[in-house]
């Protein structure tokens, strides 16, 4: 691994593991980063009241921008045509660098975008993710402690290699206003979609409906967020005879094949509609429509396919 710029969530992150006592080479295995980028980073951007990632963020910014190749209007217009074919930052990053030679990060290209928002402008409409994450500086995670708690250093490297069915990863969508829930799992390896509907997001409601999702379908781990509503997590693993782990606060990426798919399934079930006024029908409509849907990253196979397959052999 080769040093590499960090993310403001990363050094969210970082803060939290230097605060429970763990060192640096610890934090870059967490990271999956080498340990010179921590070391580098501690060392750059770390202020007079010790490193604050608030802070550290604001000064690599600062640096980088000062530094950044120069993008032409010309370059912003050809960044905003596509923005409006619904590609994503990082889609736009990489294509813009490849046909037009443009270096321009992806995190450039949100910045812009937002700042186009605050220019009554809509180009955010046209993406999957339209809010920014929450601002996380001078306060505290209040979602609790989950009991007896499995961190994701502990699950089996096999999972990370999607080498095998039966590894999901787990999250839950809210309605409008609070109204009803989704609880959403994704294979790893297959990409095999299961939705189920709630209509409270409490543990021993999730924990039900992941357990009858998953019942008689091969199940070896779940790797689930730092919800709450994951608490129930040792009923599910005695039910499904499976292991239940939990990602790192702040690290959606570790789970990033069910936000991936989460933000499929908000095509269909928009952040606009109330979930309490679903059916089941409606739910497995687009279950099956994403299950039945050819996936590049499984060389356009079916998701359907690729499970079934598996389970008749």
């Amino acid at each position: 691994m080769s040093y590499k710029q960090l993310t403001r969530i990363q050094r969210y992150q970082i803060y939290a593991l230097l605060k429970t006592g763990q060192n640096q080479a610890t934090v870059a295995k967490v990271l999956n980063v080498h340990r010179s980028t921590i070391s580098r980073e501690l060392r750059r951007n770390k202020g007079q009241r010790g490193y604050r990632p608030a802070q550290a963020d604001s000064i690599a910014i600062k640096r980088h921008y000062k530094h950044r190749p120069k993008i032409t209007r010309a370059d912003w217009t050809i960044v905003e045509a596509k923005l409006r074919e619904d590609l994503s930052p990082e889609q736009i990053s990489n294509w813009v660098k490849e046909h037009n030679n443009i270096e321009i990060s992806h995190e450039w290209i949100y910045q812009y975008v937002w700042q186009d928002k605050r220019c009554n402008g809509m180009l955010y409409k046209h993406l999957r993710r339209r809010k920014k994450y929450r601002k996380r500086s001078g306060s505290h995670d209040n979602r609790g402690k989950i009991p007896n708690r499995v961190g994701i250093e502990e699950r089996p490297e096999i999972v990370e290699r999607r080498e095998r069915i039966g590894d999901w990863e787990a999250d839950t969508i809210i309605g409008k206003g609070m109204k009803g829930a989704m609880v959403t799992l994704v294979d790893r390896k297959s990409r095999f979609l299961r939705i189920g509907l709630v209509a409270r997001r409490t543990k021993e409601a999730v924990a039900d409906t992941i357990i009858s999702l998953l019942a008689g379908l091969p199940v070896h781990t779940i790797t689930c967020d730092n919800g709450k509503e994951f608490a129930d997590h040792e009923k599910i693993a005695l039910a499904l005879d499976a292991q239940v782990y939990f990602a790192h606060p702040y690290a959606s990426w570790e789970r990033g094949t069910n936000e991936n798919t989460n933000g499929l399934i908000r095509q269909y079930f928009t952040k606009d509609m109330y979930f309490d006024n679903l059916s089941i029908s409606d739910v497995m409509f687009v279950e099956n429509r994403l299950n039945l849907r050819p996936r590049k990253c499984l060389s356009f196979a079916q998701p359907m396919v690729i499970l079934n397959n598996h389970c008749c052999t």
